[in-house]
């Protein structure tokens, strides 16, 4: 297929439960000059049979299968294969608007930049949550601002946005292999790194939120990973002088004790804002610096 605007990379890995509805999610957008590019990570149910089925119906699914080597080398697989002239990913758990990547490259087009942005739905079992919803379609530059308006850290998702290939094969930046939360050292380099972003409102990416995923489990390595994670994160922004905007866990802190009593503590978002909590808790002061 020629003329291919944009490549849209799917982990797939034991999700016969909700891979259709993302599939068919993707078949049916508005914008038909896509590929799907489908990895099966060693899937022992029903998901591959799922995906032949679909791609016997349309030529634009391409299935690369692999061993189980996790969501990350999926990924960087699906980067290769691409030929997109820009690259989206999609979780096989969730699904997207009709007009999602249409609405998302036209933007991107209109306004000349390698990285378009749209909000999201948190779905549960019973309730959908707006966790994202931007107004208007605004174009930025500035490195901090970028990160600003994609709520990092905060939120590090890499799938409601898309991602000029080009751009993305120039910084060489693949996802970090056997790690739970690669989102997050990711994304905050590449959204730095690439060369503008616009918001994209009034589309919608839908994130669902399963019990089990790999978010929610509990096991020391996940622990141990979202905290490697979270430091290369805040390394990165704090070397690049970017501002910290929200509270995070590792974020720099300040204890000033006496006998045991925790009198005061400072935590420290760098550069820009410090927060002082009376007995640890109780915030008496922010300081923060208008950039």
């Amino acid at each position: 297929m020629e003329n291919i605007k944009i490549s849209i990379i799917i982990p797939v890995f034991n999700a016969e439960k909700y891979l259709k509805k993302c599939l068919n999610s993707l078949v049916n957008q508005t914008l038909k000059d896509i590929e799907i590019i489908c990895i099966d990570d060693g899937s022992t149910d029903n998901s591959l049979t799922i995906l032949k089925k679909f791609k016997s119906k349309d030529n634009r699914i391409k299935i690369i299968q692999q061993a189980n080597l996790g969501v990350s080398m999926a990924r960087n697989n699906g980067i290769s294969e691409a030929q997109g002239e820009y690259i989206g990913f999609v979780d096989a758990d969730d699904w997207v608007d009709k007009d999602f990547f249409e609405k998302l490259y036209n933007a991107a087009q209109k306004y000349n930049v390698d990285i378009a942005t749209a909000g999201y739905y948190r779905r549960g079992k019973i309730l959908r949550t707006k966790r994202l919803k931007y107004k208007k379609e605004e174009k930025i530059t500035n490195p901090a601002e970028k990160i600003k308006a994609v709520y990092i850290p905060k939120w590090n998702y890499v799938w409601n946005k898309i991602y000029k290939r080009e751009s993305l094969l120039k910084i060489n930046l693949p996802f970090e292999k056997g790690r739970y939360y690669e989102d997050m050292i990711w994304l905050v380099k590449v959204i730095y790194s690439l060369n503008g972003l616009v918001t994209v409102p009034n589309t919608f990416y839908h994130y669902r939120k399963n019990e089990g995923s790999t978010v929610t489990q509990k096991s020391k390595k996940h622990s141990d990973d979202r905290d490697y994670a979270e430091k290369e994160m805040l390394k990165f922004m704090k070397d690049h002088n970017i501002p910290i905007l929200l509270p995070s866990k590792n974020a720099e802190k300040l204890k000033i004790s006496c006998f045991g009593i925790n009198l005061l503590k400072v935590e420290y978002y760098t550069p820009y804002t410090a927060k002082y909590k009376l007995f640890g808790f109780l915030t008496i002061l922010t300081v923060r610096k208008v950039f």
